[in-house]
């Protein structure tokens, strides 16, 4: 008997860190004028152009919480194979599919008394929850129980790091993840956001700067200025359809600061929904948010 490690597609991780690590995915849904689709199926690709093209239409897409549906069918097999469950959740402070996935735990408690279940609310979002599962996978296979797992997770998640930058506030403040005060920042020619998300798991503006390049220029240097031992430190980088701009936050990071593992990844439809086209992002580990 183990110990298996469940997060969900929020996490947004690759294919391939999915396969490596072998952790199982609860999909959260999204509807895309009256159609529902899964941001995750194991085997099947996320059609990612369809989905942001329709943002940028702004086409009527809704999100949906991981469902107690959704929760069964992936973290009951663990159980009744025998395994216990470490589940990294969504940030709390974005989304309720933390509270519907403690909620579906409780219930497997009475039904699997001798299986251990830890929910863990990352207080992270997109490749920030996918490092806290990056993390966790490593100490597993090192060996480390799963309680021990989850205390280092409790612990140092809010040393994982998100800084971003969107194109359009319009996203952010239609689903409600960002205030209409906000959002005013957005509103002025030229003038592009800075975010992070914060220790209580919520999205705040942090500053503007004139442009986009300005904006990539702030993620660059914000891995120099306060990434932990920097070189010797995996980098996460996200994107909402533009890896090209990606690539180049890649590409000068390594060349910057000497940095030798990343991963860059799209954005899912679910946080792209309320992210937008264009969203950057990139995750390291800090001294502190």
């Amino acid at each position: 008997m183990g110990y298996r490690i469940i997060t969900d597609s929020c996490a947004n991780l690759t294919d391939k860190q999915i396969t490596d690590y072998g952790v199982e995915i609860i999909s959260l849904k999204y509807n895309i004028n009256g159609t529902d689709y899964d941001s995750y199926i194991k085997g099947v690709p996320t059609d990612l152009k369809k989905a942001y093209t329709l943002l940028r239409e702004k086409a009527h897409i809704t999100t949906t919480l991981a469902s107690r549906e959704a929760c069964d069918k992936v973290i009951k097999p663990v159980l009744e194979a025998g395994d216990d469950a470490l589940i990294l959740a969504f940030s709390s402070g974005l989304s309720g599919t933390c509270q519907n996935i403690m909620a579906a735990a409780e219930d497997y408690r009475e039904e699997y008394p001798d299986r251990k279940i830890i929910v863990v609310d990352t207080l992270c979002a997109s490749l920030g929850e996918g490092m806290a599962v990056h993390y966790a996978v490593k100490l597993k296979n090192e060996g480390k129980s799963i309680e021990e797992v989850a205390d280092w997770v409790e612990k140092h998640k809010l040393n994982i790091c998100h800084i971003f930058t969107i194109d359009d506030l319009f996203f952010l403040k239609r689903g409600g993840r960002l205030s209409g005060g906000s959002a005013v920042v957005g509103t002025l020619l030229g003038i592009k956001p800075l975010l992070h998300t914060a220790d209580d798991g919520k999205l705040y503006v942090t500053g503007k700067v004139r442009g986009r390049k300005a904006a990539i220029e702030h993620l660059i240097n914000s891995v120099g200025e306060r990434a932990v031992d920097v070189a010797n430190q995996d980098i996460f980088i996200v994107h909402g359809d533009c890896e090209d701009e990606a690539e180049y936050i890649d590409s000068e990071i390594k060349k910057r600061y000497h940095v030798k593992n990343t991963v860059i990844n799209c954005i899912d439809p679910v946080i792209g929904s309320h992210s937008g086209p264009g969203t950057l992002a990139v995750f390291f580990m800090g001294e502190k948010r």
